[in-house]
């Protein structure tokens, strides 16, 4: 029985999916034997081989003993229609399983390792567990924990996002993105800034509440290059791209500084800082501003400083240069309060000899003495 063109289309297949022919050949023979074994008269057991030359078909019926050694073998391929059409129709069923195979192979070697890198995907489905996203040539899943909150998605938006694991599973190759994770603003603004990719610039530590506000601590390695004039752009048309692609969330880019307290000061821009303290020891910086950059400095629901504090590595305590003026207040009424005390009714003047509402002498002397001058 020859297939010579099952094996024309088994190399032309092989050779445009990157599919052994060997490997297709194998499994074609063991759907042979399945397919020989349902034919009338068949043996128990039987082999096929298949000559990757000619595609000539030769099943060889076998006995086996009870230790499942060969111990008789002898030719035994089916002639007629009825098995040519079992062929054909096996041969159709490993050829789908196969390519689907070496596909998911071809899609898993070609996302492993690649970890950390920026894709690009279509918006195919949307739930409240998750997203997919069309790559092109492969399928990934956006879990709902990996998506900037309160981000709305739809079917055929275009997104960005950062692969965070590739795993090979039985049914092919599964590729997890993420768009909230702090390095997928480091990716994003490798594709604007040249300077990142030739290493010229170089992004120190990235703090980021995803959707809101992002801090980036940049360094240079060449001294005429300003890393954050870089980063930001010419009337900061490079940041605008990672913004527009985060969907508007804000993004601070901070040159990185030796000295702790001048990068914590710059650190919680737009915010002037009046003064750092810094404790070494205990990794701490009391941060002084003035009384109307205090709530600027700690930004919204203590967002700003905490992404400072991130950003440095340092617990951040913000306070004001001034003393809230209801403090004082209550500093001079504590003061005055001993000499009401010393003023107060004694035993020789009892105090309730003196009808509430009435002034003391004093005050009673000089109400006649204006009464006389009017």
């Amino acid at each position: 029985m020859k297939l010579d063109t099952m094996m024309e289309a088994i190399e032309v297949l092989a050779r445009e999916r990157g599919v052994g022919v060997d490997a297709i050949l194998d499994a074609f023979a063991n759907a042979l034997v399945a397919a020989y074994k349902r034919s009338p008269g068949a043996a128990e057991e039987a082999r096929v081989t298949i000559d990757p030359e000619s595609g000539e078909v030769t099943v060889y019926a076998q006995e086996l003993d009870e230790d499942g050694n060969v111990i008789d073998e002898w030719e035994d391929t089916p002639d007629g229609e009825a098995f040519g059409r079992i062929a054909a129709q096996s041969f159709k069923q490993v050829m789908q399983f196969k390519l689907r195979e070496a596909k998911r192979e071809i899609i898993y070697e070609m996302y492993e390792g690649r970890e950390g890198d920026l894709v690009t995907g279509i918006v195919q489905q949307v739930d409240y567990r998750s997203v997919i996203l069309d790559l092109g040539d492969a399928e990934a899943i956006l879990p709902g924990s990996e998506r900037i909150p309160f981000e709305r998605l739809e079917r055929g938006n275009r997104v960005k996002a950062l692969i965070l694991e590739v795993r090979n599973e039985p049914k092919g190759a599964q590729i997890v993105v993420s768009r909230s994770h702090p390095d997928l603003v480091r990716r994003l603004l490798e594709l604007e800034v040249p300077e990142l990719t030739d290493g010229t610039v170089e992004i120190v530590n990235i703090a980021r509440e995803p959707g809101h506000r992002s801090k980036i601590a940049v360094i240079s390695h060449d001294p005429n290059v300003d890393p954050k004039g870089a980063c930001v752009g010419a009337r900061g048309s490079r940041v605008r791209q990672v913004v527009n692609e985060l969907r508007g969330e804000k993004v601070d880019v901070v040159q990185w500084r030796d000295d702790v307290a001048q990068f914590i000061a710059e650190a919680l821009g737009p915010a002037k800082v009046k003064e750092v303290r810094i404790d070494e020891e205990e990794k701490t910086a009391e941060v002084i501003v003035s009384e109307h950059q205090l709530s600027l400095a700690i930004g919204k629901e203590g967002q700003n400083a905490r992404l400072a504090a991130r950003l440095s590595g340092y617990k951040v305590d913000i306070r004001s240069d001034v003393e809230p003026v209801v403090e004082e207040e209550d500093a001079v009424a504590e003061s005055e309060a001993p000499v009401e005390d010393d003023a107060a009714p004694t035993e020789d003047t009892p105090a309730e000899e003196t009808p509430p509402g009435v002034a003391d002498d004093e005050d009673a002397v000089e109400g006649p003495v204006d009464d006389e001058s009017e």
